[in-house]
């Protein structure tokens, strides 16, 4: 997996006017960590919750025992309320990011669930992103693998949200200019 650009990211964010808010269990707070020496990152990371236990992803952000007790912490229901509980708690937050996993045996492994298997839900305008992955490697490994997941996703579809609003139309200058024709300003 290609090591993302932060900088970059967090200029796409910028760019939008998009602010960020994580909510983050098997990633112990790595994904706000790494984006933290980022150029403007303050203007656009309004918070990360580690809610790595199930009694604080409750009471942080409202995931219901029911839906733990049915499909595990480590789930992509898990996940979604995870989202959908930090926005409620901060709608200022433009983009939400939950993510939840496997790093090591126990929890609730099982074949179809092995270790390593991360989900994710990106919501952003009102569309829920999910995404199941598996990882393989150290806990370490696995922990950077699901920062890199996510901070690709949030590029890719700050990217396709731009492509949508027209934003990578090229300019007349820019058209004019790889065309050789002369191009003045005024």
């Amino acid at each position: 997996m290609k090591k993302p650009d932060l900088n970059a990211l967090v200029q796409q964010f910028l760019q939008h006017k998009l602010t960020l808010a994580l909510a983050e269990s098997c990633t112990c707070g790595l994904v706000a960590a790494q984006l933290a020496p980022a150029t403007g990152v303050s203007e656009v990371l309004l918070a990360s919750v580690v809610t790595y236990h199930v009694e604080a992803k409750q009471k942080l952000l409202g995931v219901k025992k029911e839906t733990l007790a049915t499909y595990s912490a480590e789930s992509q229901q898990t996940t979604n309320e995870m989202a959908l509980g930090l926005h409620r708690h901060l709608p200022a937050a433009d983009v939400c990011v939950a993510v939840t996993g496997l790093c090591g045996p126990g929890a609730s492994e099982t074949p179809d669930k092995p270790v390593g298997t991360m989900f994710v839900t990106i919501l952003l305008e009102g569309h829920a992103y999910e995404y199941r992955e598996q990882f393989s490697g150290t806990a370490s490994k696995l922990r950077e693998q699901a920062a890199d997941f996510i901070y690709g996703k949030l590029a890719e579809i700050l990217q396709r949200r731009q492509e949508a609003n027209g934003a990578t139309q090229p300019s007349k200058k820019r058209i004019a200019e790889e065309a050789g024709t002369p191009v003045r300003t005024v």
